[in-house]
């Protein structure tokens, strides 16, 4: 109950916002971090000790209040993205859902994730990045032998203002060549959004304009199956480049019929 009433009281200061910002036939607007305080206090709404959870939670665990979908053009979606230190911006952008398939064969992966991290990971996206990393998924997914480099990378991005990594890999192909892969990790209800993808490749753009970025987001499906994708930017729309399921299996339950199949 105390959680839907904390998303609740996110949305009431959004809508709030929102509304006071905007116009029919408004594509864009401002709003700073302190307009999530001075609506606070007008409307008498405890707020929590990181303001920044609002946005987020409007951005990946719930959606937007009601009242500001029913603004939305057909064919497109308020989002709100960084736009500087402690600056917001609503934007209406094409409807992108970057949601798993049903339809994509499962491919079996020995599962070599210490029964340790399983036991004492302490959320869906932490034990989702280990899962990711002792399996070394994103090698088979791209096929690049990949390093992590650093995980909730915190840093800055001209435009955006600050931004957190999931986690940051290095990547090098069987010619030598580097690339930089950023990858968000979604769990439980979390949703893969454009916000986050746009974020990590601008910040790869800026900061290591000279490697080719491979944007990846890895999310948990129904019995532990782990769906990755790789995303990229078109026309500022966020499209899936490729998309996998991989199941974690013990060695000794693995499909041999598969296994050829994979082959074949």
């Amino acid at each position: 109950m105390a959680k839907i009433e904390k998303l609740n009281r996110y949305q009431l200061l959004i809508e709030s916002i929102f509304f006071e910002n905007y116009t029919n036939g408004v594509t864009e607007f401002l709003f700073a971090r302190q307009d999530i305080e001075t609506k606070a206090d007008n409307l008498n709404v405890k707020l929590p000790r990181n303001l920044g959870d609002v946005v987020y939670s409007v951005r990946y665990r719930t959606a937007l209040p009601a009242k500001i979908l029913e603004t939305q053009p057909d064919g497109q979606e308020w989002i709100i993205e960084g736009a500087g230190r402690a600056k917001y911006r609503f934007r209406l952008v094409t409807t992108t859902r970057v949601v798993p398939r049903d339809d994509l064969i499962k491919i079996e992966i020995p599962d070599a994730t210490p029964e340790v991290i399983r036991a004492y990971a302490l959320d869906d996206e932490q034990a989702l990045l280990a899962i990711v990393r002792y399996n070394r998924l994103i090698d088979t997914f791209l096929g690049l032998t990949s390093y992590s480099l650093q995980n909730h990378l915190r840093t800055t991005v001209k435009g955006i203002g600050q931004i957190e990594i999931d986690e940051l890999y290095v990547g090098i192909d069987k010619h030598g060549c580097h690339f930089m892969i950023p990858v968000q990790a979604k769990g439980g209800k979390d949703q893969i959004g454009v916000v986050q993808t746009t974020q990590d490749i601008r910040f790869v753009e800026q900061r290591f304009p000279d490697m080719r970025c491979r944007a990846i987001s890895v999310q948990f499906m129904a019995g532990g199956t782990v769906a990755i994708f790789e995303l990229a930017l078109q026309n500022d729309a966020v499209k899936v480049v490729e998309e996998r399921h991989y199941q974690l299996v013990p060695a000794d339950r693995l499909n041999q019929t598969a296994i050829r199949a994979y082959r074949d």
